[in-house]
């Protein structure tokens, strides 16, 4: 697979003077030969991006919605290409990137609905006696040149949730892949380039190292930046791009509570199902269980049987759960956090090829960065806790709240886990990791600030203007 060193930038594809090697994680194969973008591209874009704007905003709702509706239909029509690049170059299992396209349709499919949504108020201006025979009211406008950084996890759903949103707002977008992960990105944006409907500067992408994700978010002509990854990296963003309006998703090390009276082979099933997805390469994945005294050792050996029935393999085969992580620093990381923790290992631990066997470990204390960090490997830690006051304390005793879980036949504590559980979502009775992409999502503490959803995003990515009209002077 070979794809051609040129970028979208502008009204065309620029050609870049380097190129990188897309990876396949399996086997380290080299699947395609990708553009490298520089600091100097990523300056163009924004140039681009800021005389197109006032087109952009101008365009009617119809063609923004038209751009989402087309490029939804062209997405759904090569879909099973867009799985295939998927796999390649992220590594996940099919059955993983399967999933990762049916949301980026979602996603599409939503922010062109939600063209229609986006609409302002009147406002009684006459609360003052001042403002008596005056008439208010408020509409949205584009907040500018959009810039969405992209990790390497999940990248065309997570480049959807940046550019979708942006386009129904009316604002050009430029967004920024994970250099391992460009390649399914790329063909997004030529896809939403080629109806016509949008003028072609107004989504363009720009690949590269730091320098090159530095460069789009210091630049004070942006309106506001859209980050995916570490709470590391996303720290450096916001302090780059203050004051510019920045909206970060950084990742969690989420939780799930097992209550006494909960089923505990549906609480076994779901840590399986929300702990190794995407390899644990998911910022919601399951990390942490804490499981009532009364009832954990009856739950780990359940957990732990199934567990070992996970298939690990060629992430391009139907079956396949679990595969190796994106690249060898991320294993070693992995395995090198596993061996710190001081902790029992209940199954997996080790390599299993390229990949680590999905593992489970008991008795990781507060410290170990496999609990207090988040792991983003296959590997699942679990604590008994004397009862759910001291869960739901441990769940707060995190710097991170993205989202948490509960498993539960008790309507009481369902509740008191939504109340008490400092977290942007809280699940009861499946997986943390679950999220329809319609709704709000986004975390609380070091994993993050704004939302995300077309709906949510689209708020994020406008700002109010007020109208004040005195009919007669």
């Amino acid at each position: 697979m070979n794809h051609h060193a040129r970028l979208p930038i502008g009204d065309g594809w620029e050609e870049t003077a380097g190129t990188t090697d897309v990876i396949f994680p399996y086997d380290g194969s080299t699947v395609a030969t990708a553009p490298l973008g520089t600091p100097e591209l990523a300056r163009r874009a924004v140039d681009e991006a800021l005389a197109v704007a006032p087109a952009m905003a101008a365009l009617p709702s119809h063609a923004r919605r038209a751009a989402l509706l087309r490029t939804h239909d062209a997405l759904r029509a090569e879909r099973a290409e867009f799985e295939r690049l998927l796999v390649l170059e992220t590594g996940k299992p099919l059955v993983d990137c399967q999933v990762e396209v049916s949301r980026t349709l979602l996603t599409l499919a939503t922010a062109a609905e939600e063209v229609a949504r986006l609409h302002g108020e009147t406002v009684p201006l006459d609360l003052l006696p001042s403002g008596e025979g005056l008439i208010g009211f408020w509409t949205r406008r584009p907040i500018g040149v959009v810039v969405g950084i992209t990790g390497f996890n999940y990248p065309l759903l997570l480049a959807a949730h940046k550019i979708a949103p942006a386009v129904a707002a009316g604002c050009p977008v430029i967004v920024k892949p994970a250099p391992a992960t460009p390649l399914a990105t790329l063909r997004l944006v030529r896809l939403l380039r080629a109806g016509g409907e949008l003028p072609p500067a107004a989504v363009q992408l720009v690949t590269g190292d730091v320098e090159v994700g530095r460069t789009l978010v210091a630049d004070r002509r942006v309106g506001a930046v859209s980050f995916t990854g570490s709470a590391a990296a996303g720290h450096a963003v916001a302090r780059a791009a203050a004051p510019t309006k920045v909206l970060l998703e950084l990742g969690s090390n989420a939780a799930l509570v097992v209550a006494a009276d909960a089923d505990l082979e549906a609480a076994a099933d779901a840590v399986v199902r929300g702990g190794y997805y995407a390899c644990g390469q998911a910022c919601i994945s399951v990390q942490r269980v804490l499981v009532e005294q009364d009832v954990a050792a009856r739950f780990l050996p359940l957990l732990a049987d199934r567990v070992k029935g996970v298939a690990v393999g060629d992430p391009r085969l139907p079956g396949t759960r679990v595969a190796p992580l994106i690249d060898e620093a991320a294993t070693e990381r992995v395995l090198e956090w596993i061996a710190a923790s001081g902790a029992d290992v209940v199954t997996g631990g080790h390599r299993e090829g390229r990949a680590i066997a999905p593992t489970v470990l008991s008795g990781v204390p507060d410290g170990a960065a496999a609990w207090d960090e988040e792991i983003f490997g296959p590997v699942v830690c679990v604590r008994p806790v004397p009862d759910l006051d001291a869960a739901f304390a441990a769940v707060n005793d995190s710097r991170y709240g993205l989202h948490a879980a509960v498993f539960t036949r008790s309507l009481a504590t369902a509740f008191a886990a939504i109340e008490r559980i400092e977290a942007g979502g809280v699940v009861v009775n499946d997986v943390p990791g679950f999220r329809a992409d319609n709704m709000p999502y986004g975390g609380v503490k070091d994993s993050g600030t704004g939302r995300e959803g077309p709906r949510f995003a689209i708020e994020e990515f406008t700002v109010t203007r007020m109208a004040v009209i005195r009919p007669q002077g």
